[in-house]
């Protein structure tokens, strides 16, 4: 299949692109700089070493059951903070209470004590990016990677943070870098197509989007992409049932109100869903 590019009148304007760039990257780091880190995989839901044991994957949980889980775990990175493995959880759950600051503080010091683990600077790299750091993160998870053993996870996690950055054509080849690794791995092909939605390319975003969220192993954050691209055309009853899959009612109806805040204060997203359907020749072969 020959992806097409969007014409540049399809593309948003650069103030525009700033207003949406918060909400997007928020869910770009929530899809895939988690990945980059062994901590945010499946196993973190089962005991490893000192970690409390945690009921669910930490990104299915509600806003009580994060706080929760982050006092828990809170508790034994006091007692042993040099302990990678609570460090990085510990950190993984700050950055999704908010608490970015705390998480970068608490990430700054486990790489002290492992200065030389590449999964420990892969987790330093996204709570820099989580931060603000990009520039910093950038070079984190550059010296995270080896050329010998390239890690598709560190690819993927550099080109979310060149997206922040604006450059996007970077971001896409570090994405495409992923995928020659780890062909069809849904959290690459999910920030790829927010990597377009970034560029205005939201019927190219759509196509990614979609792809991965049919690969085995995605999970909801690719789910809840996809929701938020097809709601930014225009097709909010669809959007919605795509949000609510998989959800309790309580996150479905937070996931849903979001959409609803991002359609009523991107205008010009709907601007450019018109444009798009009234565009014959864009779209995909």
């Amino acid at each position: 299949m020959v992806i097409r590019h969007t014409s540049s009148n399809h593309r948003l304007d650069a103030g525009h692109r700033m207003r949406v760039l918060g909400g997007i990257c928020l869910l770009m780091a929530a899809s895939v700089l988690a990945g980059c880190s062994s901590t945010s995989r499946p196993d973190r839901s089962v005991t490893t070493g000192s970690i409390p044991r945690l009921s669910k994957p930490v990104e299915s949980m509600t806003a009580p059951e994060l706080a929760s889980a982050a006092d828990s775990i809170g508790k034994s990175y006091e007692r042993n903070p040099k302990d990678r493995n609570v460090g990085m959880t510990y950190a993984n759950v700050l950055m999704m209470t908010g608490r970015n600051a705390q998480a970068l503080a608490v990430m700054q010091q486990v790489a002290i004590a492992n200065p030389a683990d590449r999964e420990v600077l892969a987790a330093l790299g996204k709570a820099q990016a989580a931060a603000g750091q990009l520039e910093k993160a950038l070079d984190t998870i550059g010296r995270a990677q080896t050329p010998d053993r390239p890690d598709w996870r560190l690819y993927s996690a550099e080109g979310a943070v060149l997206d922040q950055l604006g450059r996007s054509n970077e971001a896409r080849t570090r994405y495409r870098m992923a995928l020659d690794i780890k062909p069809n791995e849904p959290t690459i092909l999910s920030n790829l197509g927010m990597s377009y939605v970034l560029g205005g390319d939201l019927r190219t975003a759509e196509t990614y989007l979609k792809s991965a969220s049919q690969q085995p192993g995605a999970d909801s954050r690719v789910r809840q992409n996809l929701a938020l691209v097809i709601g930014l055309q225009g097709r909010f009853q669809e959007a919605e049932q795509v949000a609510r899959q998989e959800l309790n009612p309580q996150q479905a109806d937070a996931n849903v109100a979001y959409l609803r805040s991002m359609m009523s204060q991107q205008n010009s997203w709907k601007q450019l869903a018109s444009k798009d359907k009234a565009s014959p020749d864009n779209g995909t072969n």
